[in-house]
């Protein structure tokens, strides 16, 4: 193995295709893709200061590196990585890679982040900052995740997430097969055209969710400050608490404690069709309160 260390690397493709490198407490500046195209790379405490340090890479093994805002669309195109104890400045980064598996990581700026991908455990990280965090990526494992940005997890798929903690307007909408436990997710019009969701002892808070879900089920689940829920839904939900609104389930079962407000159009949808178990219903309509 070529071992490298308290290298500073200029220039385009500084290392390019190489096989079997190791660099240590290493800097890579100005200069494009200076890793592209290697293989078997172990990289211990390296700065990246520019653009597209890893792409096209095999067998990256990357452990106290940070990437610095410059070094934007960092790694895409490659496979079997292992990145821990990262700081991640740069957004767009991890396009299109293959088993990947994230660490201790950070990311001030996750715009455009893990896009594409198949095959991610993601442990113990942090995203702000995130429009559509995991977009159409699948296979993914996720655990102790810290997320602040919007539209995260569209067209997932194949994703179980726990002991997660998601800031996140409009996630999981047309995703396939994802499961949420013992997490928090705070989002309006949450999982939106989704198919196979299922939450399990989730807080959750929301304006308009789990709407226009094919197969939701809730397992153990609060509900606060969560209005208009399960319009044209199936449903099969055991709610902790209280409903605040439901609004138009299209069939299934939901079980809950208390509702502040059972909104059902029978020109809509066919009553008949779901079943309300709930101890106290507030208020039932027949049209919601902007028709009226």
């Amino acid at each position: 193995m070529n071992i490298y260390k308290q290298g500073r690397f200029k220039g385009e493709r500084a290392l390019y295709g190489k096989t079997g490198v190791r660099v240590e407490d290493s800097v890579f500046d100005d200069g494009e893709s200076p890793l592209k195209e290697c293989k078997n790379v172990e990289l211990s405490c390296c700065l990246f200061r520019w653009k597209y340090p890893l792409w096209y890479c095999e067998g990256v093994k990357a452990e106290r590196c940070t990437w610095f805002e410059m070094a934007r669309a960092g790694v895409w195109y490659s496979k079997d990585l292992d990145i821990r104890n990262a700081v991640i400045e740069a957004p767009k980064n991890f396009r299109r890679c293959k088993n990947l598996s994230l660490t201790d990581v950070t990311f001030h700026n996750a715009e455009e982040t893990l896009w594409h991908c198949d095959g991610v455990r993601l442990k113990n990280v942090t995203a702000a900052k995130d429009p559509y965090f995991c977009m159409n990526s699948r296979n993914m494992e996720i655990d102790g995740l810290t997320l602040d940005g919007n539209y995260s997890f569209d067209g997932t798929e194949n994703v179980v997430i726990t002991n997660s903690r998601l800031l996140t307007k409009d996630a999981f909408w047309n995703s396939r097969n994802v499961t949420v436990k013992d997490s928090f997710i705070s989002g309006e019009y949450l999982g939106w055209n989704a198919k196979d969701l299922t939450l399990i002892n989730c807080t959750i808070e929301s304006l308009q969710g789990m709407c226009y879900v094919d197969n939701l089920k809730m397992i153990d689940c609060k509900l606060i400050n969560t209005t208009l829920a399960f319009e044209y839904s199936d449903v099969d939900a055991k709610i902790t608490g209280v409903a605040d609104s439901v609004f138009n389930p299209r069939s299934g079962r939901i079980e809950a404690e208390h509702i502040g407000e059972l909104i059902i159009e029978r020109d809509r949808v066919d009553p008949s069709k779901t079943v309300i178990v709930c101890d106290s219903v507030d208020k039932r309509s027949d049209k919601p309160e902007w028709i009226k």
